[in-house]
């Protein structure tokens, strides 16, 4: 089994219907537009990554199943060392491309995650699931597959459940169980990487109960499959608004995010992984946010990584040392370190699901979870002042006013403060902006679900009570002191 190249995946994603909007029209090819290009490109730099022999390592590795070499994003995760070079390889990826990979992140999860729900199911239920995944990641290890994962509902109502909806398209949802496969409709939203992925894998979006069982479904299918239109979302830092000058105003990659509207779309059954197996639905949120909340420690390091980078030019294109902003640089790495480090010890301290699947521990992956929602935005702050007022306040004219032959070489001179060129201390400010207020953030506040959601988990898991008796022991206090009565 060869290892897929960035050609492979460009042609495949040129083979695809096109099904994806933005701006109002139908993008034709993804590769090329200006409103997704980037996203492509961030993607492509995985499977540049993957045929690197300085990086094949990390990229790559071999199938549980076949024993063939696969593409790291498409394998199984079966131990702690599995999880930390998930964590290590989204770390890589920012600091190649700066913004998120979701095309070779969420999906890799869901499979894990379904790959144990799954065996439960299967279990108990006698059905056929698990089989049916194998014969899927398969095709998605010998295809080298990119794959997007869809939680996320557009909800409606939140003071109300999928089934009380008014408008029931808010939440996906089985409309008909059919001989050929199983019907749905509904939409999910913000979901990363759509424009780049080959295929998306659908998990239900909550804890459900019997009255919400027919929007407790698991698929895989085709970004292109009939009857999915899906309308990427508009950033404000999007490569459209800046097409003249669009590779020095931002980086050439970037991360853009789908509304995937379904309109009875026909999922056969052998891409059906749960279909109204509501007692379920908590599985797969319970097993996704344990993993996705230690690992995503990686992403936000490895863009904090970028950003210490970027603030070192930033002081030096100014025409200063680095040196007198040390302080904010180390507290900026410190920052970091925090969330990898809280990241690897919820994995560190996971355990192995009898399917095989390896679980980071709940409570501290949530824990990281308030982390990422905390401390990227002082790394942030942090970049936007030692860059000083030309990154923070919005005031550096277009590359395109600095060509202007009546009074760009003016712009061009008292832009000029250090050794470097104007052209330098341009991009640097740029790269500032784009990875503090643009298109490089990547989601550290609701990416991977909410920071309140994160504390109820942890509300849910701290052992209140058991810490109550570690300390009444300590001090000798023999009688029970029981919370009082609610009035």
């Amino acid at each position: 089994m060869s290892i897929k190249t960035r050609a492979d995946y460009l042609s495949a994603l040129k083979k695809m219907r096109p099904n994806v909007y933005k701006f109002g029209e139908l993008i034709e090819d993804v590769t090329t537009h200006p409103a997704t290009k980037q996203t492509v490109e961030s993607h492509a730099m995985c499977f540049d990554a993957a045929n690197d022999p300085d990086l094949a390592k990390m990229y790559t590795t071999k199938s549980m199943f076949s024993e063939e070499p696969i593409l790291r994003w498409n394998s199984m995760m079966q131990s702690i060392g599995d999880l930390v070079q998930n964590m290590k390889f989204k770390r890589q990826n920012y600091r190649r491309s700066g913004t998120c990979t979701g095309g070779a992140c969420v999906g890799w999860n869901a499979q894990n995650v379904m790959w144990a729900v799954t065996q439960e199911m299967d279990k108990e239920l006698k059905t056929d699931y698990q089989a049916r995944l194998k014969k899927w990641i398969l095709f998605a290890q010998e295809e080298g597959l990119t794959v997007a994962g869809a939680l996320t509902d557009a909800k409606g109502d939140r003071s109300k459940s999928p089934s009380q909806q008014e408008y029931q398209g808010s939440n996906v949802h089985i409309k008909e169980v059919r001989e050929d496969g199983v019907v749905i409709s509904g939409v999910k939203a913000m979901i990363c990487g759509t424009a780049a992925s080959q295929e998306i894998f659908i998990l239900p979006g909550g804890f459900y109960k019997e009255a919400d069982k027919d929007f407790a479904f698991a698929c895989v299918i085709p970004k292109d499959i009939e009857g999915l239109t899906i309308v990427e979302a508009r950033h404000a830092s999007d490569k459209r608004e800046f097409e003249k000058n669009a590779d020095v105003e931002i980086p050439s990659t970037g991360i853009t995010q789908g509304w995937l509207l379904f309109d009875d779309v026909l999922v056969p059954h052998d891409r059906v992984f749960m279909c109204g197996e509501y007692k379920y639905s908590g599985k797969v949120i319970q097993y996704f946010t344990a993993n996705y909340r230690a690992c995503i420690g990686g992403c936000v390091t490895g863009q904090g990584d970028v950003m210490v980078g970027a603030s070192v030019l930033m002081a030096r294109a100014n025409g200063l040392s680095s040196k007198p902003f040390m302080g904010k640089l180390v507290d900026m790495s410190v920052h970091n370190q925090v969330t990898f480090g809280l990241g690897a010890g919820a994995i560190a301290l996971g355990n192995q699901h009898e399917s095989g699947s390896f679980f980071a521990d709940g409570i501290t992956a949530h824990t990281n979870k308030v982390m990422v929602a905390t401390l990227p935005y002082e790394v942030k702050r942090l970049t936007q002042d030692i860059g000083g007022g030309i990154v923070e306040t919005g005031c550096l004219p277009s590359f395109e006013d600095f060509q202007n032959p009546e009074y760009g070489p003016t712009l061009q001179k008292s832009l000029k403060a250090g050794a470097c060129s104007y052209e330098s201390r341009y991009k640097a400010t740029r790269l500032s902006e784009w990875l503090t207020l643009g298109g490089g953030v990547p989601g550290c506040m609701h990416g991977g679900g909410s920071p309140d959601g994160a504390k109820m988990v942890v509300r849910a898991l701290t052992p209140f009570e058991q810490y109550a008796d570690y300390a009444r022991n300590i001090i000798g206090i023999e009688e029970e002191i029981k919370e009082p009565e609610k009035k």
